[in-house]
């Protein structure tokens, strides 16, 4: 089971580098990662996931320790809402773009470039999705392919800080 944690932490440099190098120290692997401001500029938030390890609890709670970290959230056996966005080029030919064209539309995807060899195209949505439009692309010629790695949010709590302390009000 992979475990989807998010460390809401003070929007200054380093901080990213400390917390994937505490983690690496520790051996856990990071599989996905993505960073962004949140609603307040004076903070990031970091979505990462990491496989199925014993000692989890430990390291959220070291993680905690840390005075650029301010909340840390495990999603495991909580409700929770997760997308994964993903840029895809494929190789196109003059009977392949239709194809590829109902394949974006069924998955809710969108095409947002074209060439005269090639599409991109754009897709968001649980991991599942993503990985499953990449099966059925396959056959077509992927020729690159970016994704973002997971983000997530809680569905019914929102976690804010006081950008004076550590503290954290949910609501």
């Amino acid at each position: 089971m992979k475990h989807v944690l998010s460390a809401l932490v003070m929007n200054q440099p380093g901080v990213l580098a400390h917390i994937s190098g505490m983690l690496a120290s520790r051996a856990f692997n990071i599989e996905s990662l993505a960073v962004g401001e949140t609603e307040e500029p004076e903070f990031s938030r970091i979505t990462f996931v990491v496989g199925d390890y014993n000692k989890l609890d430990q390291v959220r709670k070291q993680l905690e320790k840390l005075v650029t970290v301010v909340k840390v959230v495990d999603f495991s056996g909580q409700d929770y809402v997760e997308r994964d966005l993903m840029l895809m080029k494929v190789s196109t030919s003059g009977t392949s773009r239709s194809e590829i064209r109902e394949l974006v539309d069924i998955f809710r995807a969108k095409i947002v470039d074209v060439s005269s060899e090639n599409v991109m195209i754009e897709i968001s949505g649980q991991e599942s999705k993503i990985n499953a439009f990449i099966d059925v692309m396959r056959p077509f010629g992927i020729l690159e392919i970016v994704r973002t790695g997971r983000i997530a949010l809680l569905r019914s709590e929102t976690v804010k800080a006081d950008s004076g302390s550590k503290a954290v009000e949910t609501v």
